[in-house]
């Protein structure tokens, strides 16, 4: 992929419209022309609509002429997944019919990014109704890993096609939700940031539901500064992108409070993945990083509590139940069969299960807050080929390994971000995985930041995706 303003972070290319170096529509217009190289073979978005897109970058540069400025996300290309309401744009939920009118409605997160003036280019496929990590849909098809020249591999659920829109530059921003990891896991895989926000933290009116309980909407970035800007511009608490930005930069990894975990989190890595992620820690270390440990045996305990009490399948099947019953026939095999396990799931073991995570959730939280963040592989193995997960057992071994790292961060009320810090033995991207107290998002980036620093960015550390590659 060659050179182009596009490919800055965001901070630069906001300097430089305001500048006159560049535009918002030439913004568009390079992403809408990456779109038309990757577009078709790289299968990102649901729906695309360049056309309005050209009319909201011109809209945008009119008002920057006219002296009104909206911040940092002003006239950048941005995708939502394909459960996020947009005025005038279907909303099908990764199923194969378009979900009620009602799914049209913007919430506050798509509202947040309106008033940032961001535009938006279209909607990026997800696992139908959101229920997977590994990114297949029987309906529009898997998404292309673009890190394997030679074969399809999947890339992460269920915000399955918002990873690939940043590697193809279709995007600067991409709006995912987080269940069990489904913004970390195909930001991982696909080499790029992504930002689990704590539970409750952003309102999920107007997103297509799972899980009730422990949906949080997250962006996906190539960057941590664009992760931090796009965090300003949707979260309620700060109404200045940059100005968020100045507070959380400036942190030194000598002055960070880092911690490892013996349990859980390193067991059954692919070749490559273990060893990459150590060697970005030696290399904080290098410069002064305190690295300590810390016991969280609650995070098994939480994973398995999560798949006794069948919590997100018992959520996700009475929301399916109550309002679209008709599209419990269609749903995709794996989904279908997934959900069906909840149909087994009692209402006291439903209960149980949320009560004995919620105080484990209490423990993990409490021990975390004498650290900053505790450092973890984010995704444990290579992503799958789609052939690997035909069938429904290969499907749900692969989904067990995918979701390892990333589940326990959800159920025990934790925020996290993944970082992308080398490549595995089979060429794919590994993500360093910091996580951090409920509530510390702005710490948590500020870590980020101070790491990307010393680590580098994806792109000066991993290079070009090989399918990206003009």
């Amino acid at each position: 992929m060659s050179d182009h303003i596009l490919d800055s972070d965001m901070r630069v290319i906001a300097a430089a419209m305001r500048a006159g170096d560049t535009s918002s529509e030439a913004l568009v217009d390079e992403a809408a022309r990456r779109h038309e190289a990757y577009g078709a073979p790289l299968n990102a978005y649901k729906d695309w609509d360049a056309d309005r897109a050209r009319q909201e970058a011109k809209a945008n540069d009119g008002l920057l002429a006219s002296g009104y400025d909206a911040g940092a996300l002003m006239g950048m290309p941005i995708s939502l997944k394909d459960l996020y309401g947009v005025r005038g744009m279907p909303t099908f939920g990764g199923s194969p019919a378009e979900l009620p009118e009602k799914w049209r409605e913007e919430g506050p997160v798509t509202e947040a990014l309106r008033l940032a003036r961001g535009v938006v280019m279209g909607k990026t496929h997800t696992v139908e109704f959101a229920y997977g990590g590994i990114g297949t849909n029987s309906h529009w098809g898997a998404p292309v890993n673009p890190w394997d020249a030679d074969n399809h591999r999947v890339t992460g659920g269920s915000s399955s096609g918002a990873g690939v829109s940043l590697c193809q530059g279709s995007a600067l921003v991409a709006m995912g939700t987080d269940t069990g990891g489904s913004v970390r896991i195909p930001a991982s895989v696909t080499g790029n940031v992504g930002l689990k926000t704590t539970v409750g933290r952003w309102s999920l009116e107007g997103i297509v539901p799972l899980s009730h309980t422990f949906d949080t909407p997250g962006p996906l970035t190539r960057n941590v500064t664009d992760s931090v800007l796009a965090f300003g511009a949707i979260d309620p608490a700060h109404s200045d992108a940059e100005a968020l930005f100045q507070s959380v930069d400036g942190a030194e990894v000598g002055d960070i409070n880092f911690a490892l975990c013996d349990e859980h989190f390193w067991a059954e890595c692919s070749p490559g993945i273990a060893e990459g992620v150590q060697q970005a820690i030696a290399e904080l270390s290098a410069k002064g990083a305190r690295i300590g440990s810390v016991s969280l045996p609650e995070a098994t305990l939480a994973r398995e509590s999560s798949l006794r009490g069948g919590i997100f399948g018992a959520e996700g099947l009475s929301f399916i139940e109550e309002y679209y019953p008709d599209r419990v026939a269609t749903l995709d095999p794996f989904v279908a069969a997934r959900f069906d396990e909840g149909r087994d799931i009692t209402a006291i073991d439903y209960l149980k299960a949320l009560r004995r995570i919620s105080g484990f959730a209490r423990i993990a939280n409490d021990k975390l807050r004498h650290i900053d963040v505790l450092i973890t592989p984010t995704v444990a193995v290579t992503p799958p080929t789609v052939e690997e997960v035909a069938d429904v057992s290969t499907y749900k071994h692969h989904l067990g390994h995918m979701t390892q790292n990333t589940h326990p961060v959800n159920l025990l009320e934790l925020c996290s971000i993944t970082l992308p810090v080398a490549l595995d033995s089979a060429g794919m991207p590994v993500g360093l995985q910091l996580i951090a107290c409920g509530g510390r998002e702005e710490r948590l980036l500020a870590v980020a930041l101070a790491c990307e620093k010393v680590l580098g960015t994806a792109r000066q550390r991993l290079g070009t995706p090989p399918r990206c590659a003009e």
